[in-house]
């Protein structure tokens, strides 16, 4: 045997073992070159495996139709196959065609349900039903991914619930719907269907009902005009035993479903509460030229007509306001309030607090004569020019939170015998997120880009439920941004010409040059040729 052949032999070799590897998936190799890593499970789900006691089963019901026509069924079997990989054998995959094993009326029992899809074959449209959904699986326990269309929020759901499945722990979230005027189903009908959607258990718990000490996470929505004392006392115990509560509150009523009148809220005690824990809701009403877009009906002579305009209570937060130092707002892409607050920060001792997320330094604020119908515009800068600057619109704060109620007298209720329990021997540290807005949370986030909303919100909870390493791989889609983004009108103006002059005058001269470069290369070439040519006939 030749040197040739000994050096071509042993090639092969290693690349039949190398591939004898990648076959039995002992040797996981994916270059990724998405900006955001799109197709790479993190860290945090490649050491899940360190948790794992016992064997998790994950499978992949889908139709082999499905993955005939459609990229998106291969991508997610690469990245479950990728948790496979990682997991030191303590997850294990299995991908089936429901239909072929005779598995439909199980699985759909289960929970995955079936879609319909149109397809075309031979110029024949046709409505096919296919499946796409994940079983997870460990020991006696289950849970479901019924529909998976998409990688965007696949990795989060799937660490998040196998940790919830291997922890026998339940994501659940406690939810007090305040103001009286509201709710649930018609206010916060997509706040719910997106922490369900999410793993999340919805509890709804009437103001003054008894909150469990072992509640990861608490969500106060409003309250302010109507908490007594005794809903409050419910929730400093909560905080005191440990429990971490986001509140979104605000400092000034406007009735959103009428007139628009707005005043000062009449607090009965949560916004002193809350402003003795580190964060106060000022009573002011913040502005902003980062607006959104109000579409709203005029009456006229000849009937009604629609108007749209910029509404500078309507704040449109930009991911750069956002506070790139905490886990909450670390991957910050903007939030979208509705009549906001302005938070001010004076934390007590043993309580740490940090601005999750502010307006523009164009901002300013309404304190008095609040005028919010967008057909007198020219009212809203009246104390533009003594309030303007920067805003706190979110903050966090951890740490040990003093007492509302310490000192005091345990509130009661009218003739009940109903007594309430003791407040805790020592406060547990905790955590708190505060809002200066509670519509952030409502049906009006579907009126601008609200997702990013319930995005801020799922990561809020995380973080108040102590997952923190999670957060950061909750979207991993392409993030879009607005195009309004530049503010300042001289900064717009620049950047518009910028852009006329580059696609204008920068681009087709590029062009030219480059046509006239490689015009002038082949009259070059020509010439030589002529000449090689006349010199061979000459020879």
């Amino acid at each position: 045997m030749t040197k040739k052949q000994v050096t071509i032999l042993t090639f092969l070799s290693i690349a039949a073992l190398v591939l004898g590897f990648m076959v039995s998936r002992r040797l996981w190799f994916r270059l990724d070159l998405t900006r955001n890593k799109a197709y790479t499970i993190s860290p945090v789900s490649r050491s899940l495996y360190a948790e794992i006691p016992d064997q998790v089963r994950l499978t992949y019901y889908v139709s082999d139709k499905l993955a005939s026509i459609h990229p998106m069924p291969g991508e997610v079997s690469d990245l479950l196959r990728e948790y496979a990989a990682y997991s030191h054998g303590k997850i294990r995959l299995t991908v089936r065609d429901p239909a072929k094993a005779n598995l439909a009326d199980q699985v759909e029992r289960l929970g995955i349900l079936p879609q319909q899809i149109q397809t075309v074959d031979k110029d024949q449209a046709s409505v096919t039903t296919v499946y796409t959904g994940i079983l997870i699986e460990y020991l006696e326990k289950i849970d479901v991914l019924p529909v998976v269309f998409s990688l965007d929020t696949l990795e989060y759901d799937l660490t998040s619930r196998i940790r919830t499945l291997i922890r026998g722990t339940d994501r659940q979230l406690g939810i007090i719907m305040g103001d009286s005027y509201r709710q649930w189903n018609e206010d916060f009908g997509l706040l719910n269907q997106f922490f369900t959607q999410s793993g999340y258990q919805i509890r709804l718990i009437v103001p003054g009902e008894a909150i469990a000490d072992t509640l990861p996470v608490l969500l106060v929505l409003g309250g302010m005009e109507d908490f007594d004392n005794w809903a409050l006392y419910r929730i400093d115990r909560y905080i005191q035993c440990g429990g971490k509560v986001f509140f979104a509150l605000e400092g000034v009523y406007v009735d959103s479903k009428g007139s628009l009148e707005a005043r000062v809220i009449e607090d009965q005690g949560l916004l002193e509460m809350v402003a003795a824990y580190g964060a106060k809701v000022k009573p002011e009403l913040a502005l902003d030229r980062s607006a959104l877009t109000l579409q709203y009906q005029i009456r006229t002579p000849t009937g009604s007509q629609y108007r749209i305009s910029r509404y500078p209570h309507w704040i449109g937060i930009l991911g750069e306001n956002g506070n790139s130092e905490h886990p909450v707002s670390a991957r910050f892409s903007g939030m979208d309030l509705f009549w906001p607050s302005p938070l001010e920060l004076n934390t007590p001792e043993a309580v740490e607090g940090v601005p999750l997320f502010t307006t523009t330094g164009e901002a300013w604020s309404m304190t008095n004569n609040f005028s919010t119908n967008p057909d007198v515009a020219y009212l809203f800068e009246q104390e533009a020019a003594e309030t303007k600057g920067q805003k706190i619109m979110a903050a966090a704060l951890s740490g040990i939170f003093p007492s509302w109620f310490a000192g005091a007298v345990k509130p009661v209720r009218g003739n009940s015998e109903e007594e309430l329990p003791d407040m805790p021997a020592e406060a547990k540290p905790s955590r708190i997120i505060v809002v200066g807005d509670t519509d952030m949370a409502s049906g009006l986030i579907s009126a601008a880009l609200g997702r990013r909303n319930l995005d801020f919100l799922l990561q809020a909870v995380d973080w108040l439920a102590n997952d923190d390493d999670i957060i950061g791989i909750r979207n991993r889609s392409a993030q879009m941004g607005r195009l309004d983004r530049i503010i300042d009108p001289a900064k717009k103006a620049a950047a518009m010409s910028f852009s006329q002059i580059l696609n204008v005058v920068v681009f087709p001269l590029l062009v030219i040059i480059l046509g006239i470069g490689i015009t002038w290369r082949r009259r070059i070439r020509a010439a030589g040729l002529d000449e090689d040519k006349e010199h061979s006939d000459g020879v």
